[in-house]
C-alpha cells in the first residue's frame, strides 16, 4: 500500500512538473476574426490595411527602410518593394520579435536586378522592432522591411496565413 501511495505521488509530481513547463509564449496569439484575404500597403502614408474579402478590418501605421521613397532595385538600397507580392513563410524565433516573410523578389525583381548588374535584394519582411527599432531615432530605420510594433506583429502574425496577397503601393 505504501508503495502504492509513492507510485501515485511521483506519478501526480511528475504530471505537475510537464504541466509548469508547457505554458505558452504569450507572443503567439490567437485570431478568430473573420478571415484575411488581402493586406493593402501605402507607402507614402505610412498605413497597411488589412481586409476581409472588401472590408477593411485593421489598420496599422509602420516604418520602412532608411530610404523609403522609390522601388527596391537592389539588395542593400534601403527601399521596400513596391507591387503584388504574397505573405510566404514566418519566423517565429526573428531577430525583430516575430516576422512574416513577403515573397520578394518576384521574376520581374530579379529581371530588373540581372539587366542593371545588380544583387537583387532578398529577405522583406512584416515584422517587430527589435534590438534596432528600439533605439532608432528615425521612423524608417530597416534596410527595407516593414516594421510594426512588436505587439501590433504579434497581432500580425496570427492573423494573416501564408499565401495572403500584399500590395504595396508607393
Amino acid at each position: 500500500m505504501r508503495r502504492d501511495f509513492l507510485k501515485l505521488m511521483l506519478g501526480g509530481a511528475s504530471l505537475l512538473a510537464i504541466a509548469s513547463c508547457s505554458t505558452t509564449d504569450p507572443k503567439f496569439k490567437t485570431y478568430s476574426g473573420p478571415p484575411v484575404t488581402r493586406i493593402d500597403v501605402f507607402k507614402s502614408r505610412r498605413v497597411m490595411t488589412f481586409y476581409s474579402g472588401t472590408r477593411p478590418i485593421k489598420s496599422y501605421n509602420f516604418g520602412l527602410g532608411y530610404a523609403p521613397v522609390g522601388n527596391k532595385e537592389y539588395e542593400g538600397d534601403g527601399k521596400t518593394p513596391e507591387g503584388l507580392y504574397y505573405i510566404d513563410r514566418r519566423n517565429p524565433n526573428s531577430r525583430y520579435h516575430l516576422s512574416v516573410g513577403i515573397s520578394y523578389p518576384n521574376e520581374a525583381d530579379k529581371a530588373r536586378a540581372l539587366a542593371q548588374g545588380l544583387q537583387v535584394g532578398s529577405d522583406i519582411f512584416i515584422h517587430g522592432q527589435g534590438p534596432e527599432g528600439r533605439v532608432a531615432t528615425k521612423r524608417d530605420w530597416t534596410v527595407g522591411c516593414i516594421a510594426v510594433t512588436d505587439a501590433e506583429i504579434e497581432d500580425i502574425y496570427a492573423m494573416v496565413p501564408d499565401g495572403t496577397p500584399i500590395m504595396i503601393y508607393p
